[in-house]
């Protein structure tokens, strides 16, 4: 389908501007020139709107979506251990379809049309993600030490069979996801590394969330989780790792020697009292730096525009800086930077040629008036209920905040029938 997005305000890569846009084949076309042979098979009026690049989020858990509300206000540890871990064990594959689907609905509803995801059940999550039409990048959490093997060879099989039965769907992809240090033991580490090595595969993993990680992970190894890492090899397949909230600055110097990217999860570090990760240090040493919401187990909410409201706030507290990541800095961190580190090139910018990722706001709401600065005011003042419509690969997905490939109601039955069962 051929779609004109007429006279709308724009952010491009150099600036703001109201310009038309015009999107063939599930790309950008052209950007104020008409392609040639271009006729619109659909026309959207880009008066009082504006068009952002779709956001990206680097690291989440989207099937987590069910355990909303109800971990809250404890530590790090007995969050994880004493409460998530025990109600996932409940979890069929069936509520993770429907928790998936639920995730979806709210982010593209706030503007999300990319995630980064670890979580299990890999063939149907596939299946949402292909339902839905937003774009993916999957990778089955992964766990495994010396006192089962064979239960750590049997999670990677399973992983390994999804990627191959999937392959082949333009808006989803994959990576090998070994969990954590503490949950993937050294031997393990390097069995994932090398499986990944052999299939061409990027890894994600979560490290340095937490000072107790960081402890048990020096009482067994003598080293910090982001040294071990790259002892075992987790570093040298276009790693992506999410967190680093406790790095040294020898850490940040091996992440940029391996060229890793890092998705930073502000809100679910702020919740979980695991502090603030360095960002700045990580951006200053060359590190690219993507924006994630963590599950919303973690974080209660998987809306991006808070993520970048909280990521262009904290650092300036923190810092004593009130030029610590602008907003400028900010929302290339939640498009651009985390389309990157889902390994494009051709996603996170408005640019002729890239894919038509594209999210359309509706500027007729109070906190968007007076519109002086775009940027800034998709940082400071957007909240994420002025997104009206969203495409992902040229396909629209939710138009005039109506979505066309998911039914909502269905979603929100089969959601309240799972937390019955289980017990929420």
């Amino acid at each position: 389908m051929n779609i004109l997005i007429k006279d709308i305000l724009t952010v491009l890569p150099d600036g703001t501007k109201t310009c038309s846009i015009y999107v063939s084949d599930g790309k950008i076309a052209g950007i104020e020139t008409v392609p040639r042979g271009f006729n619109a098979d659909k026309t959207i009026y880009g008066s009082g709107k504006m068009l952002i690049p779709g956001l990206v989020n680097a690291h989440t858990h989207a099937s987590m979506t069910i355990l909303r509300n109800c971990a809250d206000d404890l530590l790090f540890n007995e969050w994880l251990f004493e409460r998530i871990f025990p109600l996932e064990e409940k979890l069929t594959a069936d509520d993770c379809y429907w928790s998936m689907m639920l995730a979806i609905t709210e982010m593209l509803r706030s503007g999300t049309t990319s995630f980064v995801d670890m979580y299990y059940y890999m063939d149907i999550l596939s299946q949402a993600v292909v339902d839905s039409g937003i774009r993916a990048v999957l990778s089955r959490g992964l766990q495994g030490d010396a006192s089962d093997p064979a239960a750590g060879e049997e999670r990677l099989q399973e992983a390994l069979d999804a990627i191959n039965k999937w392959k082949g769907h333009d808006n989803l992809s994959y990576m090998i996801a070994p969990h954590a240090p503490y949950t993937c033991d050294d031997e393990y580490q390097r069995k994932v590394a090398a499986t990944a090595k052999e299939y061409g595969l990027p890894i994600k993993t979560h490290l340095s969330e937490s000072l107790a990680e960081i402890e048990t992970i020096r009482e067994r190894y003598d080293c910090s989780p982001i040294e071990l890492a790259d002892k075992t090899g987790l570093l040298d397949n276009k790693t992506l790792i999410a967190h680093c909230v406790h790095v040294s600055d020898s850490d940040i110097e091996l992440m940029a020697k391996r060229g890793v990217s890092v998705a930073t999860n502000p809100v679910s570090n702020l919740k979980l009292a695991n502090g603030v990760a360095p960002v700045q240090k990580m951006i200053k040493a060359g590190i690219n730096v993507a924006l994630g919401t963590d599950g919303a187990a973690s974080n209660n909410s998987l809306n991006m525009f808070r993520e970048l409201s909280v990521l262009t706030l904290i650092h300036k507290g923190v810092n004593h800086d009130a030029l610590a990541i602008t907003a400028k800095e900010g929302f290339t961190i939640a498009t651009k930077n985390g389309a990157l580190a889902m390994g494009r090139t051709d996603l996170g910018e408005i640019k002729q040629g890239n894919i038509a990722d594209l999210v359309i706001l509706d500027l007729d709401r109070p906190n968007m008036q007076p519109l002086n600065n775009p940027v800034a005011a998709l940082a400071y003042s957007a909240n994420g209920s002025e997104v009206e419509t969203v495409m992902v690969g040229g396909k629209i997905l939710m138009e005039n905040r109506q979505f066309t490939t998911i039914d909502s109601d269905k979603v929100k039955h089969n959601i309240s029938k799972i937390c019955e069962r289980i017990g929420l």
